[in-house]
Formats: C-alpha cells, structure tokens, sequence
C-alpha cells in the first residue's frame, strides 16, 4: 500500500527551516520550526495557551477580522466573491446544508464543467454543521454556525485528456502553505509556535493530501488539496477504505475558521466571548449568572483545559469533566456546576445564530430536510433557554442575531419562532404521556428504554432527551442517552447528505453528456403537438426517462407540475406521466420504452395544460391583488399550482377577513375582464433588476445570466412557468378558502377558469343539501343552522347536569363495595357508563372524602380512581395496577387517574382485587 508521505515534502517547508516531527501523545506527523516540539499543539495533545495571552498583535472583531482576511488575498491577486445561503440544496441535490466554501463550487466547478466566477478567489461563507451541535458550549471552541474563510484555485494537469473550462495551474501547495505564513506574519504571530499537521482528507468521492493548521492550541485552518478521486484500481488507500488516483483536476480548497481567529486575536475564554460578547453578557444578565473573582478565575482556567471535552475525541464528558476538575484540582460537581449553565449560554448564543442563518435565507420548519433540521436546532435551543432560566422570549433573541447579520426579513424570522414555539408546546403536551406510558412499560420488564425509541419520541413529539430521562428515574426505568445524541439524529435526518437520487452514477454521466432539450414550450406556448427524435432511453424501476432533441413537454418546476401526454412512433404510442430537469436536459418518464433514435410524435394532454396555464397566471393575479388590497408589505412566501385548484402563500401580520377576500378577487377579476396582454420578455439579470429591483424574485431566484420576465399589466416576475397569452383566457378567479400557515403568511387558494366555476357549483351543491336537511330556503341555511347549533349546546349542558346529579346520586346510594383503607372507606363499584360519567362519579366520592375506585365495561375495561386530599394513596399506581389485569394501561397524578385494556371479561375480576391493590398501595 502506497502512502501520501511524499505528498507533504513541500520545498517550502525545506527552504524555511520546518522539520518534520512525529507528535509524542497521538503520532500525528507535522511539520515545525521548533526543532525541541514534542507534540503537534493540537487538543488533547497540548492545551490553549493563547486564552488571556493572544496570538496576534491587535484584537479583531469578527467584521474587522474577516475584513483583513479577505483584502489580505485581494492584494495578493484574489477576486472576492460574495458569499451564498446556507441552504445548500438550492443548487445542489446532494446535500442539504453549506458545511463549507468549496460546497458552492460543487459540483460542476471542481469537476471542471464550468469555470469559477474568479481564479483564483476569496470568500467569507457562513456554514452550518449539525454533526457539531453535541460539542457547541462544551469544548470552547466549536460552534455550528460559523463563517468559513477560504481562498481557492482551480487547475488542470498539463497532460489532461479532456476538455475542462479552466486549464493549466494557478498555485499548489507551496504558495498555498506560503500564503498562510504570511497572512500569520501580518497579523503578529509567532510563526515558531505554528504546527502544520498532516491529515489526508477524504470526501465525496475525493481525497487528497491536507494540513491542519495548529496555532497556540488552536486549529485555525485546514489546507486541503483536492487532487484524488475514488478509483477501484487507484494505487492509494485512503483512511476511509476505498483506492484513490489521481485526477485531471487539482483544486486548493482551504478553510479557516473566522471565529477561532478572531478569538485568537482577543485571548478571552472561550470562542463565544470573542464573537458574540454582547449576547453572551445578556444572557448571563437575564439568567441571573453571576460569578465571583474566584469563580472567574476557575472558570478561565477550566477553558484551557475545555479541549477535552470533545465528544469526538473523549470516552464520555462524564470522565472528561472529572479528569478536568482533578487537574484543577477542584471536585467534578462544583466544576459542573460552574460550568453546565455557562455552556447552555454558549450554546444559545451559538443556536440562534443558526437559526438567523436559516430563516433568513429562507429555511421553513417543517418535517422534512433543512425544515427538519432547523425545527430541531430550535427545539433544542428552546430547551436550554428553559434549563437555564433565560428570561427573554426566543424570537427576540433570534432576533437579536438576525439583526447583526444584516438581515431585512426579521419579522418573518421572528413570525417563524413563535409559530414554532407554539407548536413546540402541543407537541410536548401529547408527546409526555407517550413518555410516561413508554417508561412504565420498559420499567415493568425491567428493561432500559432502547435509544431508538428517545430518537423516535424526539422525532415524532419534540421530547428532549433530558426529559426523557427524568420521566424515566419518576417511573423507575433506565435510559442511556449518548452524548452524540443530537448528532445521531440529525445524521438519521441528513445532516449531512439530502437524499441519495434515483439515478445511478452512469445513468447521471450518460445524460450530463447529452446536449441540452430545446424548449419549444417557450417559442409557443398554446401549441400541444411536435415531432423529435430520441436521444436516448434509460430504464427505471417503474418505467423510462426518455430525452428528445426537442420538446412541448413542460418539466415539473416553479410550483407548477409537469405536463402529461403521449409520445408515438408508427408502432408503439407511450404515456408520459411525468417530465423532470436533469440540468438542460429534460427528462420524459413513461410506460414503455419507444426506441432510442426512433422518430416520435408529441401530443401534451391538453386540456391539463391549458388549466395549469391559467392557474399560473392566476397566481400572478392574486399575488399582485393581494398586494393591491393589503398592502406593499405583501411578499410571496410559497405557491403551488394545479389542474383543479392553486395556492399562493403571502406574508402578513394578521388573518385576512372575509371582506379582504372578496375585495381581492373584485381586483383580480377586473385584470381577467380588463384582457391585459401577459407578455414574455428575456433579459440580462443585472438589466432586469435594475428595471424592476428585487420584487422580481417572488417565486424564487431563477439560475442564470439571461432570466425570463413574465409581465401581467403592473406586475412584472421572474417565471420560467406557461401561461396564456391574455388574462381574458383565464376566464374568471374564485378564491376558495384561506388560513393561516404560520404567524405571518396567509395562505390563498383559488381557482381559475372551468375550475373555478366546479368549485362554485361544489359549494351550492352543499348548500342546497343543507336546505333539504333543514327543509328550508338555502338563503336561510346560516339562520337556521345557528338555531340549531344553539339549541345541541343547550342540551349538551343540561345532560352535563343531569350527569352530575346522577354521579351524586351515586356517591350518596350504598349499593357499591366499601372498604376500610388505613381509617378512610373506599368505594369501589361497577357502573357501566362513559368515562365522562365515571370521573364525574368519583371526583363526587373523593369531595366527601372516600377513596374512590370505579370500573366500567362500556368500552373495553375503563377504570377511574380517585384519592382525597392527605391520603397515602396514589391512585396512578393503583389504576396501573387494575388496567395491568385487562391487559392495559394507564396511570396518572396521585390524586386522580385513569385507564383501561381490551379484556372487558376479567374487569369484574380485577375490581374483586381493589382492595388488596389499595393496601398494598398505601402500604408502600
């Protein structure tokens, strides 16, 4: 097996006075001035010696050090690029979040498709890694959100068979490691204390040697130099078990961390203080934490040491703050604590960051993808502002991150909190009894609650695993959760990876080699039938995609499904159900495979496209009315078209009322009579913002230099979407319903020409079978049904009070069993009523101070017990005791429980048993 050694004898290394070392504690190589080294600097080989003693000359902030990073490599010939969203699956389907600045060049810029907007260039990108999230607070220097500082160059070997969209080379290694000492060396630092560690990486497929760059402690930046692909035969082996060789391509793909610098420059305890200082004090102030000298003293000592409380690297934090605390020579409680409160802070500080990064770039809750992963980053901040007392609403402190990065849609993000905080609540409410049930029954068979079943509790009801934890010591059950816990399920929700695509890799490479589809759609839209020839034919699990030269076909895009129809030769005629993007190429999926190189007739399914055309336009109409009667603060936030009806999402602060809507189509409408021409225009992105600014963008930011305006009287958007060729061909605009999709955006269905007129007709349909029930005229339905509703409330009180003098009745009458419980009498009786009745029964009995215990076999086995104030009795065991014997569950507080089994024939049997379980329960 060959190795990389060769790969880090750098004649920079050689011409600067390096040595090449082996580290004494982990037997990492890396590369020194410092001829007496022992160890590669890095924790936990060596502590951070930079904390109240800096690394560089001056202090930075965060804006000042990203500042001197960048202009550094703008004079040394680097373009500055500006930075993307975080939300990395914008651009690309293989994952879901930006973990790094080489991820907005992937993949078509660093396989060489295409070329990079500079070579070579600089950027600041934020980034968001969820496999961080369990170390964020405790090792004082990880943080999920983070800026990633990189400079980057693109090359090609000279002997490359292939065409690429860059060729030759701009840098490699030397001038790369040589660009680090330098940008050291203008900030102040003691180049003798650099460690340039070895470290091949490994990603994606590709690989290549890379050097970790160690300063004081602190790993700084990572110098990767992706020249490697994975290869069966390749004659190199790398860490992840796969062969790797050598590719045309070479790309200098560095990383450094802008908050470690920044905290470098200031030398405070952990890297929180250094990059959030304002929020870091205000936390503390609205937590209540303050320190004393000593204290203070303890606690920046320990941050030298908080290295080793990387989960990654340690057995587990319970032995890592022990093995602290003995260093510091203070006991591991008084250590934790100190610490525990100051590490949720951090922690806060950290995670609203991340949330800002999320919302703000347009990341919505949901329970799906980077929706799932920020509801979960929320959940959990929630939690710890919770532990640790924080006395300020989450929104504000989202906000409040928000706001120093520059975001203009903070409402929206603080909308988006506090609809998530709510549904947080419900969710913790139902998801506690799923607890408590789960608890009692792993305790019963003495058994620990399986990790799986905290992830799925976590996944289904937002049940933190701390709390299952203490619901799990209240019912005598164990549970063992992992410090990586959080990792674990972001991992199991794609932290990393958004989805494994359904086309293999040949099948992807065989159409990236295809010349675009050319879109007859765009040159008329009004025309269904065309002729092509196909390209190629792939086979699928459930059909074919089949690529034409040319195509009417509308792929799936924009909110609108795609088009369906047939393809025909002179002997075989295919369904298309169907039509997705591959890039330019479009991909046609249907039934039957009609032929590679065959000559086929096109036919779109007509009449779904004309009704997708004016559900389209539509949208736009709506849109544009919305902001005509509610105001210019009216964005779009969402939309989804179809054949019978469509939705607009739109942000605003409050519900729409009955009378808005009607306005809004009385707008919309009068653009359809009006007969406006809809007008399709092509331009240069930067003239089309120019004209019209960024309102442009409200379906979303369309890829490309040349973007298509879609212009409807006064509106004007970027759409790639078909629409008709006049508003009069929409016919006419009916919005059904609305609601509220979360604090902020209103939702809007409608429909549009021959569907709007079914929907109405659905509507009276309903209204007259409401007059035929009532036996009334339909205008009169409202009236009458109002009388009715008033009437069924009236008469849902009087059997309420009818059941309450009944349940009294009971408790007074002395046909049920009663027992002598420790000095109180108990009642324990069958009455085959509701659950309703019994609680009502046995709330009665408790009031005169009688233990009551109540069964019935209406619905299975019910049981309802209920215990006076100042009674050794608990009545939650006592039911789980008697639901135990029908073959149930059950339990509750220990004044008053309920619950039940499906064995209704042994319910006389187990009330036969109340009185032992009432004594056995009072004697315990």
């Amino acid at each position: 097996m060959s190795d990389l050694d060769e790969e880090y004898q750098l004649e920079y290394f050689a011409e600067n006075g390096f040595t090449r070392m082996e580290c004494s504690e982990c037997g990492a190589h890396f590369w020194t001035r410092d001829e007496g080294r022992e160890t590669c600097g890095e924790p936990p080989c060596a502590e951070y010696s930079f904390i109240d003693d800096p690394g560089f000359d001056e202090a930075y902030t965060l804006e000042e050090m990203r500042e001197a990073f960048l202009s550094f490599f703008e004079a040394n010939d680097h373009a500055r690029i500006d930075p993307y969203p975080v939300a990395a699956n914008r651009w690309r389907d293989d994952v879901l979040l930006t973990q790094a600045s080489i991820y907005d060049f992937q993949p078509l810029v660093t396989s060489g498709k295409t070329p990079p907007p500079a070579n070579p260039l600089t950027i600041s990108q934020p980034c968001i890694r969820m496999q961080d999230i369990d170390n964020v607070g405790k090792t004082g220097r990880h943080t999920m959100a983070f800026e990633m500082m990189a400079h980057h160059a693109f090359n090609t070997r000279e002997d490359a068979e292939a065409d690429y969209a860059y060729e030759g080379e701009v840098y490699w290694k030397d001038e790369t490691v040589q660009y680090c000492d330098e940008l050291f060396e203008s900030l102040g630092a003691d180049l003798e204390e650099i460690t340039y560690i070895e470290d091949p990486w490994v990603g994606g497929g590709n690989a290549g040697p890379a050097i970790e760059v160690i300063y004081k402690g602190a790993e700084l930046a990572t110098l990767v130099f992706m020249c490697m692909e994975q290869d069966p035969d390749g004659d190199y082996e790398m860490k992840d078990g796969n062969r790797y060789s050598f590719m045309d391509t070479y790309i200098v793909d560095t990383g450094y961390g802008l908050e470690r610098w920044t905290w470098m420059s200031q030398g405070t305890p952990t890297v929180y203080e250094a990059v959030y200082p304002e929020m870091i004090a205000f936390l503390k102030e609205h937590a209540g934490i303050e320190h004393t000298e000593e204290e203070e003293s303890l606690i920046h000592r320990s941050a030298k040491l908080a290295g080793h409380m990387d989960i990654d690297e340690a057995d587990d934090m319970d032995s890592a703050r022990d093995n602290i605390a003995r260093k510091l020579d203070v006991s591991k409680a008084e250590l934790t604590a100190l610490m525990e409160p100051l590490e949720d802070i951090y922690a806060i500080a950290d995670h609203c960051r991340a949330l800002a990064y999320m919302f703000g770039d347009g990341i919505v809750p949901s329970n799906v993808g980077t929706g799932y992963l920020a509801r979960m980053v929320l959940r959990r901040t929630k939690r710890l502002v919770d532990n640790v007392g924080v006395d300020a609403p989450l929104d504000e402190l989202v906000d409040m991150q928000a706001d120093r990065l520059g975001y203009k849609n903070r409402d929206t993000i603080r909308d988006i909190v506090r609809s998530e905080e709510a549904k947080y609540r419900e969710t913790l409410e139902r998801g506690g009894r799923k607890v408590r049930q789960l608890a009692d029954e792993y305790a019963a068979r003495n058994d620990p609650i399986p990790l799986e079943e905290v992830i799925e509790l976590y996944d289904s009801h937002g049940i933190q695993p701390d709390m299952v934890e203490e619901i799990a010591a209240e019912k005598g059950a164990d549970v063992n959760i992992p410090d990586d816990f959080y990792s674990l399920v972001a991992a199991r929700h794609g932290g990393e990876t958004a989805f494994e695509g359904e086309e293999t890799e040949s099948a992807a490479d065989r159409i990236d080699d295809l010349p675009a589809t050319d879109k007859l759609y765009y040159e008329d839209q009004s025309r269904m039938e065309f002729e092509a020839v196909v390209l190629d034919v792939l086979d699928r699990e459930d059909g074919y995609d089949v690529v034409l030269d040319q195509t009417m076909f509308y792929p799936e895009g924009g909110g609108q499904p795609a088009d369906h129809g047939t393809l025909s030769t002179d002997d075989v005629t295919v369904e298309v159900a169907d039509v997705q993007s591959h890039g330019d190429v479009i991909l046609h999926r249907t039934d039957e495979d009609p032929g590679k190189g065959e000559f086929v007739r096109g036919k779109v399914d007509a009449t779904r496209r004309r009704r997708l055309m004016r559900h389209h336009t539509a949208t736009h109409i709506i849109g544009h009315a919305a902001r005509e009667v509610l105001g210019d603060h009216i964005r779009q936030a969402g939309a989804q078209k179809g054949t019978d009806s469509s939705r607009i999402d739109v942000t605003h602060y409050e519900r729409i009322t009955r009378e808005e809507v009607k306005r809004i189509e009385r707008v919309a409408n009068q653009l359809v009579t009006d007969n406006f021409p809809v007008k399709q225009q092509w331009l240069h992105r930067n003239e089309a913002q120019e004209r019209h600014g960024f309102d442009l963008f409200q379906g979303g930011i369309p890829p490309g230099t040349e973007i298509r305006l879609i212009q409807v009287a006064e509106d004007v958007q970027a759409c790639a979407g078909t629409h008709v060729s006049r508003t009069g061909d929409i016919g006419t605009i009916k919005v059904l319903t609305t609601e509220r999709v979360q604090d902020g955006v209103e939702r809007i269905v409608f429909a549009a020409g021959d569907a709007a007129i079914e929907a109405t007709q659905r509507t009276e349909d309903a209204l007259y079978s409401a007059a035929e029930a009532f036996d009334v005229n339909p205008l009169e339905v409202p009236e009458t049904a109002e009388r009715f509703f008033t009437e069924w409330k009236d008469r849902g009180k009087q059997i309420d009070e009818l059941k309450e003098q009944l349940a009294e009745a009971r408790a007074a009458g002395g046909e049920a069993e009663t027992v002598d419980i420790g000095g109180v009498e108990a009642v324990v009786q069958r009455i085959d009523a509701d659950m309703d009745e019994l609680r009502k029964t046995a709330n009665a009995l408790a009031e005169e101070g009688k233990i009551a215990v109540l069964g019935s076999g209406v619905d299975g086995a019910t049981f309802v017990v209920a215990v006076p104030d100042g009674v050794g009795v608990n009545a939650g065991q006592v039911v789980s005791e008697l639901a135990g014997k029908v073959g149930g569950g059950g339990g509750g507080p220990a004044d008053f429980a309920q619950g039940g089994g499906p064995d209704a024939e042994k319910l006389d049997e187990a009330l036969e048993a109340a009185p032992d379980v009432l004594l056995q329960v009072l004697d315990a």
